[in-house]
């Protein structure tokens, strides 16, 4: 019996594209690469170079500004060209490093060094996942060396690495899992040090037959460890959904997994920490596919942060002849980010661009209607929420009931209502604007500011 969660839905996952793309490490060609200092949640980092200096691969261009904060490495040997605001991912003008590449990728010293992991402390262990700058690659970016370190550590019962990639398209997980899977699982065992009593589940939906075939030869014979297939449904990958999968405990948004006894990472940030504690090696570089009807050769990378999401749609074969490219997105289709421009760097957790021939929101825009109060926003919904509801409440402006009495700030936002709504409304869409409004408002309270 293969384990899930309440709610949900079965996109097409169109995995097909790039599932039998093996991983292919692409290296830039000399030029400008840009490494913002916001990557992750919490306050960006600060840089500790300036123009002119030179850099290696593997050397912090920016310390951690906190506890939480993370460091950013640069991934490539030159010269810093300057430390300005560029536009990013996200649409925003953001501090960043910008490093002229020379080409040579020449290393810091002991870069790629083994070390062995069971001589370290657990201090020892999150400083240098700290120093590394790890992050959640699975999308959020939450810093994991805080991640790691809950108040209680002895009272983590389940450490959950989600090997799901539930999103439409990507498949970057599904490779590093197959050709990788001891990375991962060294990882794992470094993390499972820092918690006594826990017992690691590595959760993969059941259409990654061949990653799970990996993982299991991996972690066979190793302590602690197991592999639990999962039903293929999204948003599987969710933190809160995967949780309710595996350990069958129901919890609000609002509450931290530690606080339930759990710590989640993504199998690409594990096999990062194994990278970071063992092989002394930074987080400059992860995997990343591109895909999308419009793509000429879907493909899965090792991609360098700071590359130009423009350098990689080109190692693919630009877009396909007689394809109109309609929609550009970093992500998937669900939860993705939609990009003005290809000439934007990839940041720590982008795990996916997602090129379109059709623009489904524009598509589902011709046919909007009023709502049809059919119900089923609510029946797929994972969290529990009434949709239908939270929207009438934005539209009245009745901010008090969409998050006190509606739970409209437990919104996830992973787009299974907007996805399963006849009517077509852009309820996502109308949550994630609302939320961010909201969060605004509490931000200038708190600081005795307006609005």
């Amino acid at each position: 019996m293969y384990i899930s969660f309440r709610g949900g839905i079965h996109p097409k996952g169109h995995k097909e594209l790039s599932r039998e793309a093996a991983l292919r490490r692409f290296d830039p060609s000399p030029g400008e690469m840009v490494f913002p200092l916001s990557q992750h949640i919490g306050k960006p980092a600060k840089a500790i170079v300036r123009k002119n200096d030179p850099v290696l691969v593997g050397q912090k261009l920016a310390e951690a500004d906190g506890f939480v904060s993370a460091c950013v490495i640069s991934s490539c040997s030159g010269t810093v060209k300057a430390v300005e605001k560029r536009r990013t991912i996200a649409g925003t003008l953001t501090e960043c490093v910008v490093v002229e590449n020379d080409g040579r990728y020449t290393p810091i010293a002991g870069l790629g060094t083994r070390q062995d992991p069971s001589t370290l402390s657990g201090e020892e262990i999150l400083a240098r996942v700290r120093d590394a700058g790890i992050i959640g690659l699975g999308g959020a970016g939450f810093p994991t060396h805080v991640k790691l370190a809950p108040k209680a550590p002895e009272q983590i019962r389940w450490l959950i690495a989600n090997g799901a990639e539930c999103e439409p398209y990507i498949s970057c997980n599904d490779q590093l899992m197959r050709s990788h899977a001891a990375g991962i699982v060294e990882g794992l065992e470094i993390a499972l040090r820092l918690f006594p009593n826990a017992e690691c589940v590595i959760g993969i939906e059941r259409n990654k037959p061949q990653a799970i075939a990996s993982m299991r030869q991996a972690v066979s014979g190793k302590a602690r460890m197991r592999i639990l297939p999962l039903r293929t449904k999204y948003p599987q990958g969710g933190e809160h959904s995967l949780i309710r999968a595996i350990t069958g405990v129901d919890f609000p948004v609002s509450m931290l997994p530690a606080e339930l006894g759990c710590i989640v990472l993504n199998v690409g940030t594990a096999y990062a920490v194994g990278r970071a504690v063992a092989w002394n090696e930074p987080l400059y570089e992860h995997v990343l596919t591109v895909s999308g009807e419009a793509v000429r050769t879907p493909s899965n990378f090792i991609a360098r942060d700071g590359t130009s999401l423009a350098q990689l749609l080109e190692a693919c074969g630009g877009i396909r002849e007689g394809v109109t490219l309609k929609k550009a997105l970093s992500g998937g289709p669900m939860m993705g980010i939609a990009v003005a421009s290809l000439e934007l760097p990839i940041q720590k957790n982008t795990n996916a661009l997602t090129l379109l021939a059709e623009d489904p929101s524009e598509l589902a825009q011709a046919r909007m209607t009023a709502c049809l109060h059919c119900g089923r926003c609510s029946t797929v919904c994972p969290n529990g929420l009434v949709p239908a509801l939270m929207a009438d409440a934005i539209h009245m402006k009745n901010w008090a009931r969409y998050e006190k009495k509606l739970y409209g700030l437990d919104c996830i936002a992973c787009g299974c209502c907007t996805y399963i709504c006849p009517a077509r409304r852009p309820l996502t869409q109308m949550f994630k604007q609302t939320k961010a409004e909201i969060m605004a408002r509490k931000r200038a309270e708190q600081t005795g500011g307006r609005k």
